[in-house]
């Protein structure tokens, strides 16, 4: 018997991705959306493809797609993020998954492509990226540490040859926006957690993130942009412990 598949989406402000979004999925027996609660036409354009709208304030990451594999009227799950869509080899593969034979695996990695300053990201840090998207959400959570989700399952998992297209950045004015906002949930993640700021740690993770990621993954190959995108992710790495140093001689000075 074919499993049946829920398709669950968390939403903010999106109303220039989502239609791609939903459109790549709109061949699943569910969708639901997860909205925070939009100022933009995001809910709107998902009305069109689904009556399953919760409107809900944003709790983090991790809490919020939790909250929507709860929702799901079927154990199998495809999670996507609003700036992703699932080219047509996955959508075929995903149906294959769905009505083949009882599987072993718990859930499926898929390899996520990025385009950048309008190009698809096919080396350097970014490719391949697999994401663990389809699960049975009866072996699986997500977890990690906000903002950097991740699903945890317990059983076996396999791999899909199709990709999800991922459209991040709009230009470069948005990418710096998008690292101080992401930094400082991972920066305040880190904090609760009692994490000081290690000086050596910082600058050693940012060089190396840029060598790794222009030299040894051949970022360099993308030229420009491989220089711009390697150079992004070593600063969001040093940002990141800048803001946990900030953090700490906050708190240090308070009680004081």
């Amino acid at each position: 018997m074919k499993r049946r598949i829920s398709v669950c989406i968390i939403t903010y402000n999106e109303e220039k991705n989502i239609r791609r979004c939903l459109e790549s999925v709109k061949w699943a027996d569910e969708i639901i959306v997860v909205d925070s609660k939009s100022t933009d036409h995001t809910v709107q354009i998902c009305r069109e493809y689904t009556d399953k709208i919760i409107l809900r304030d944003f709790p983090g990451h991790i809490e919020q797609k939790n909250f929507a594999i709860d929702q799901a009227a079927d154990n199998w799950v495809f999670c996507l993020d609003a700036d992703e869509e699932a080219t047509p080899e996955l959508q075929d593969e995903i149906k294959s998954v769905l009505e083949g034979e009882d599987t072993q695996q718990a859930g499926f990695y898929v390899s996520r492509k990025t385009e950048y300053l309008g190009e698809w990201v096919t080396y350097g840090r970014w490719y391949p990226d697999f994401k663990l998207r389809l699960f049975d959400r009866r072996y699986g959570r997500w977890g990690g540490e906000n903002p950097h989700d991740r699903v945890d399952i317990n059983g076996q998992t396999g791999r899909l040859k199709g990709e999800l297209l991922h459209r991040t950045y709009r230009d470069l004015s948005h990418h710096p926006d998008v690292i101080n906002k992401y930094t400082t949930i991972a920066a305040n993640q880190k904090h609760a957690r009692g994490i000081k700021f290690p000086i050596l740690h910082a600058v050693f993770s940012s060089v190396f993130y840029f060598i790794d990621s222009y030299i040894i993954r051949r970022g360099i190959f993308h030229g420009s942009r491989g220089l711009i995108l390697s150079t992004m992710g070593s600063y969001y790495v040093f940002l990141k412990y800048a803001k946990l140093w900030e953090l700490y001689h906050t708190s240090v000075k308070m009680r004081k």
